[in-house]
Order: structure tokens, then C-alpha cells, then sequence
């Protein structure tokens, strides 16, 4: 494992939702309204799709159509045969806050998370809902009373483990072949809940704030310490059994490459909107390590 990063791609807005896909990487950058993807070493980038409301959570359907998460108007897109977005699902009348992160299970229903609140308004914390997305568009609350819901992994078992970014916590879920989460469970604790829900006063009292994450062969999440800075390898349980710190706050990561060893992950000087649209300053960065993608 290597503790120093390399830069794969730089000059972006705040990059989110890496995923690699068909041997490259993709990724969304917030506010340059850009989905992105390159080869395994950041050549040949590309644009796969503008999204005017801001992209972020990107997945597959099994006909291999892309979804992609549009924040603001809390809508899920469909790409099309020939590249146009259209609406796969709205989310407007469910969602209490920008939609995020999303993860699709093998029948190509989609779990999106949402913020819950006015996150860049500082307004007080309020948690959210995770939402299932089926095939045909339905939208369904599928787990409720999460604080912030952000990224999720789907187990080869069929367990959904959602990251609660202020919450201090990943929760888990058993998937059922009908697509609902059952049996709710703390996956890993890393604090316990803030006991005041002023923004202020959440982050000061989050350990973890866990954002993007990944899974590997060994059942562990990578995860994106939002406001530490690191890189966490977390077993169920809580135990962290490696740490990374790349000199920069990180908010996604992914495992990929041609190995499944390189771990990707979004980086950026912090998550300020008026910050981060008004400077191109976020990074693709990658770390090797030991054991590879699931």
C-alpha cells in the first residue's frame, strides 16, 4: 500500500460518486455540471454528460444504460442509445434536500440518498430518507430517520451498508429480493449521535463524517472522512484497520483499475459551494493498495 497519492486529473469544480465502469474511471464534478470518465491513468477524458442541475450519484442499469443523480431539481437521469438525459425518476416530492449518492442493486434499482436539509445554508440538521428507485421509475421511501444518508455499497450477500455522514455511524440493511430494506442495523460506530443538531455544533461532535465509500474483496469499506481527511478502511464493527492521509480533505473514493488496487478519491480544499464553484481547484488522486475491489 502506498501512503502517498498520485494526481490522476486536476482542475475541476468539487468532484463526487467515482465509479469505475467497462475499464475506466467516471466521476461527477458538482459545478462544472459535468459527468466525467477517464482511462485508468486520467488520459482521454471525456464528457459522458451535462447535467445543468448538478450531477452526482452515477450508476448502471443492467442493460447498461447510465443513471446519474441530478441534486437540485431532485430528479434521476437515464441516458439514452444516443446520449440524450431523459427522466428516469423525480424525487421532487420526496426528497427533503438536494439528492446525493446512489447505488443501484443487480435489478437495477437505484437507493438515493438526499441531504435532508439546507446543508450549504447552515441550516439546522434534519435526517432524511433513503428512497428506492425501481426500474420503471417508482419511487419509494425505502429507510427512514438517517442522519444525512450519503454513500452506499451493496454486499455480494445482498447487505446495504449507507454511510450517515453526521451521524457518526454506517448503518446496514438486508436487501430482499423485493427490494426492501429489512433488519436495520449499525454496521460501525464511530461516536456516538451529536447531541445538538446546530450545524456548527454536529461537526464539531462528528469523529467520522463519512461521505463516498467503496468495498473491497475482504468485506471492508474504504470510506471518505469528509471532515478528517483521511482515507479509513473499516471491518463491521468499527474497527479501523487503515488509515490514509492524503494532505487534503476527501469525499468519495472507488476501487478500481485494471488490478481493482488502485483506490481513487475525490479531493478538494473543502465543500464550500461559493468556494469550490468559484475556483477549479478539486483533484482525482489514487493510493495502491493490497486488497482489491469487491
Amino acid at each position: 500500500m502506498t501512503d502517498t497519492p498520485t494526481t490522476v486529473a486536476s482542475g475541476f469544480g468539487f468532484l463526487e460518486a467515482p465509479r469505475w465502469h467497462e475499464d475506466r474511471i467516471w466521476f461527477s464534478d458538482f459545478y462544472t455540471h459535468r459527468v466525467l470518465s477517464a482511462r485508468e491513468d486520467g488520459s482521454d477524458l471525456r464528457t459522458e454528460a451535462s447535467v445543468w442541475q448538478q450531477p452526482a450519484g452515477l450508476g448502471w442499469l443492467p442493460d447498461g444504460r447510465l443513471l446519474v443523480v441530478s441534486m437540485r431539481d431532485r430528479k434521476v437521469l437515464r441516458r439514452e442509445a444516443d446520449g440524450t438525459l431523459v427522466t428516469h425518476a423525480d424525487l421532487s416530492s420526496h426528497a427533503t434536500g438536494h439528492c446525493n449518492d446512489m447505488v443501484l442493486d443487480a435489478s437495477g434499482r437505484a437507493y438515493v440518498g438526499n441531504f435532508g436539509f439546507d446543508l450549504m445554508g447552515g441550516a439546522p440538521l434534519e435526517t432524511a430518507s433513503l428512497h428506492r428507485v425501481d426500474p420503471d421509475g417508482t419511487v419509494t421511501e425505502a429507510a427512514a430517520d438517517l442522519w444525512f444518508p450519503n454513500g452506499s455499497v451493496i454486499t455480494p450477500d445482498s447487505v446495504l451498508i449507507v454511510n450517515e455522514t453526521f451521524g457518526n455511524r454506517c448503518t446496514a440493511f438486508d436487501l430482499t429480493p423485493g427490494g426492501q430494506l429489512v433488519n436495520r442495523r449499525v454496521w460501525a460506530e464511530f461516536a456516538p449521535l451529536p447531541a445538538d443538531r446546530a450545524l456548527d455544533k454536529v461537526l464539531a461532535q462528528t469523529k467520522v463524517a463519512g461521505d463516498g465509500a467503496c468495498l473491497d474483496a475482504e468485506g471492508a469499506l474504504w470510506i471518505a472522512d469528509a471532515t478528517g481527511s483521511r482515507l479509513l478502511r473499516v471491518r463491521e464493527g468499527g474497527q479501523i484497520a487503515a488509515e490514509l492521509r492524503p494532505g487534503s480533505p476527501v469525499y468519495a473514493c472507488a476501487l478500481g483499475g485494471a488490478d481493482g488496487r488502485t483506490l481513487y478519491a475525490c479531493a478538494a480544499p473543502d465543500f464550500d459551494e461559493a468556494a469550490r464553484t468559484a475556483a477549479q481547484e478539486a483533484t482525482l488522486i489514487a493510493f495502491r493498495v493490497e486488497v482489491p475491489a469487491a
